[in-house]
């Protein structure tokens, strides 16, 4: 029995230096199969997804063209300083609405549109459709009493077709 035991001793120094060597070689197996998957992954993500995104784009349907409504020419008088000469704005305008049926919605009510951009036209003054940001400013400002006006409805922009000053 005692010559077992040193060789049973010998066996544990054995396994105790193999198994340092073992557990190396699992890291160093377990990280290569990580470094795989995450360059399969990073691959995936930076080629082929893209692929599937524009599959979806082209089933999704086109969008609607947006319809137009015609305003009545109008022809107002600009608000000024007593004893300068009378200036006058011609606009010809176009509502801009996303759908067919909103048509119908908004055409009863254009008297009331056109009351409400006549009086606002009415009270501006030449300085205030200066440049570029003048007519942004109206513009904006007329898309926001447009869909006052016709409220259950919803006007997408007010354009210009024709702005005269004179």
């Amino acid at each position: 029995m005692a010559d077992k035991e040193p060789a049973e001793g010998e066996g544990d120094a054995a396994e105790v230096v193999a198994a340092p060597k073992s557990k190396l070689k699992l890291i160093i197996i377990v990280v290569g199969v990580l470094a795989i998957l995450g360059v399969s992954a990073a691959t995936w993500f930076l080629f082929f997804r893209h692929h599937d995104e524009e599959m979806h784009a082209e089933t999704a349907p086109p969008p609607k063209p947006p319809v137009f409504v015609e305003v009545p020419e109008m022809l107002v008088n600009l608000a000024g300083s007593p004893g300068d000469r009378i200036q006058y704005l011609k606009v010809k305008l176009v509502l801009e609405v996303k759908e067919e049926k909103q048509i119908e919605a908004i055409k009863p009510s254009m008297p009331r549109v056109t009351d409400i951009f006549q009086t606002y036209l009415r009270e501006l003054r030449p300085g205030d459709l200066n440049g570029s940001a003048g007519l942004f400013r109206l513009k904006e400002e007329l898309t926001r009493r447009v869909n006052a006006a016709v409220a259950p409805s919803q006007v997408s922009a007010v354009l210009f077709k024709e702005i005269v000053v004179q």
